[in-house]
């Protein structure tokens, strides 16, 4: 339409000059502008920006010009949400996508509107967000990690204590719900002091992170495995009992004496004393658990280490 229609003050703009001026601005945005027929997908307006970057339509479908290896419309195609159920125009819709031919990201926003001719085509306007979107993943990519940091002991790669607590908190409630007994399992590595103190600290790390990868190994995926400091650790086991918390610590009572952690100088032989508490019903606590087993602990201890023991 001609804008001066609207205003008597301004000069009368031929038709075809206003075409030509509205394709003018189109043509100079930083920013794909086309638009593509509602039933057949043709392209029938393309500017500059898209030519540069996708070529010449050359009256081809837009998932042909604008998507890679595509036989068909797109199935992320908007042109449904762009009309009612008459088949009228909507508003528009903005949306996020990574374009399959090139690999960049643009913000999208369509609108299905009347064309020239009278027939219904979708406008769109996409505009390269590249760099956003890379540094907005980035910046997922270093919480993830904050995050993962924050619940993880650095040494081991094992829960840390913050994130035993949590989780074991979480578990135990789950197992009140169900009416599920649950165990837990303290273990310290015995002597540990005297490894640091004749193979040096450097000595000492190998060995947690082994017995801690050993540990891995032998507990089962459903249960709660981390370093609470130091040397200790402690290992959560739902839907368990006594009896079966002791059969897993024996088995890991087995696996750490039979390993042998090669060092600067030789080899380390380390062994780790166990404590087991377990429970069930509504009046089971964490702290109580814990304290049970860190009693088990400290008789498996006064027994000569390298033992398991239960709460009475």
């Amino acid at each position: 339409m001609n804008s001066s229609a609207n205003n008597p003050d301004m000069p009368s703009v031929p038709e075809d000059l206003s075409y030509q001026a509205i394709a003018t601005v189109l043509n100079s945005l930083d920013a794909l502008v086309y638009v593509a027929d509602m039933e057949t997908h043709e392209l029938i307006f393309f500017n500059d920006y898209g030519s540069n970057y996708w070529g010449n339509p050359g009256g081809r479908k837009c998932w042909q010009v604008l998507q890679k290896d595509q036989d068909g419309p797109c199935s992320f195609c908007t042109n449904p949400q762009l009309v009612d159920e008459h088949g009228q125009p909507t508003g528009p819709v903005v949306w996020e996508f990574q374009n399959t031919a090139n690999q960049r990201w643009y913000q999208c926003r369509d609108q299905a509107i009347r064309w020239i001719d009278g027939r219904l085509v979708r406008m769109e306007i996409a505009t390269d967000i590249t760099e956003r979107k890379e540094m907005e993943q980035a910046l997922e990519i270093a919480r993830d990690r904050a995050e993962k940091l924050a619940e993880t002991d650095e040494l081991t790669g094992l829960k840390n204590r913050r994130s035993f607590f949590s989780l074991s908190t979480q578990a135990i409630h789950q197992a009140i719900r169900a009416g599920d007994p649950i165990a837990v399992i303290m273990f310290d590595l015995d002597h540990f002091k005297q490894v640091n103190d004749q193979w040096g600290h450097a000595a000492g790390d190998t060995v947690l992170r082994g017995m801690a990868a050993a540990a891995r190994r032998t507990v089962r995926d459903s249960d709660i495995l981390a370093r609470l400091g130091g040397e200790e650790f402690a290992v959560l086991l739902p839907a368990t009992d006594l009896p079966k918390a002791r059969y897993l610590a024996q088995r890991l009572q087995e696996t750490f004496s039979s390993q042998l952690f090669p060092v600067t100088g030789g080899a380390i032989r380390c062994t780790a004393s166990f404590g087991i508490a377990a429970g069930t019903g509504p009046g089971m606590v964490l702290d109580h658990l814990l304290r049970q087993a860190d009693g088990a602990l400290f008789r498996a201890k006064e027994a000569g280490r390298n033992q398991v023991a239960s709460r009475y």
